[in-house]
Formats: structure tokens, sequence, C-alpha cells
């Protein structure tokens, strides 16, 4: 089962590859692994400045998100999951971390029913961020669109 996993996500994002939860938990907070140091899942670099994906922007102190210059109308909890998963490293977000990341308290149950709307809303942004669930660990975005061939 696990190498069918690695081998469908080959190529698609960076892979992180654990025996149990337990070692992905310590991976994640983990100030040596990709994942972010803080156990919260909060972003660490520029945590409250403006965040980007693309022409996608979320700018958590002033409480905005817009793409292409347009405001994208989201709830605080969509828009703290979204700077989340759109702050770098682009890696897979464990559950765990996302729920730990909003602004109030949420379960995985609600976690799931934030990210179903969360995707309704940025299903209507042409060439937007695609939220994917990486089965039994979390959910990851693919990177941006690269501009002008670069």
């Amino acid at each position: 089962m696990r190498e069918r996993v690695l081998s469908q996500l080959d190529g698609l994002t960076p892979v992180l590859s654990c025996a149990d939860l337990a070692e992905l938990r310590e991976l994640l907070s983990s100030p040596t692994g990709r994942a972010p140091a803080d156990p919260s899942g909060r972003p660490h670099a520029g945590a409250q400045g403006p965040v980007e994906w693309g022409e996608l922007v979320v700018d958590r102190t002033g409480h905005r998100v817009t793409w292409r210059g347009d405001p994208l109308p989201l709830t605080p909890t969509e828009r703290e999951l979204l700077a989340l998963l759109i702050s770098p490293p682009l890696v897979v977000r464990s559950y765990e971390q996302l729920c730990a990341a909003a602004p109030e308290a949420v379960d995985i149950a609600a976690l799931r029913t934030t990210v179903k709307r969360l995707r309704r809303r940025l299903r209507g942004l042409p060439g937007g961020p695609q939220v994917h669930t990486v089965r039994g660990i979390g959910y990851r975005l693919d990177p941006p669109p690269r501009r002008n061939g670069r």
C-alpha cells in the first residue's frame, strides 16, 4: 500500500514517508524537517504578513484575501487554513496542524466541512489553487503556475 501511494505522488509534490503517526508528528515538528517547526502548524517566516500563491494573496493582518486584485470573501477559518496551505514550503499539512491553525476550535469533522467550503470558493478562480486530500494524513496544494515561463 505504501509503495502504491508513493508512486502515485511521485513528481507531484514532496513526499514524506513515515512508519507511523508518531514518526510523522516528530518529523513535522522537527526544526530540521521540511515542515514548519511550530507544532501548531502555523508558518514561521512572515507568519503575519501577506502570503502569496501566484495571483492569490492572503493578508492575515489585514484580514483580506485577493485574487488578481479582487477581494475574495472567506471566513476567518477559511482564510487561516488557506494561508497555512499556501505558505512555503508547500508540503502536506496534517489534519492536526490545520485544526490547530484555525482561529476557533475545530475538530477533524469541522475541518473537512471548512475545506469543502474553501474548495467550492476556490473552484471559481480560473487557474487558482486546488486543495488536494492526502488520505489519512491531511491536505496539500500544488505549486503555483510559473509566470512568463520562469
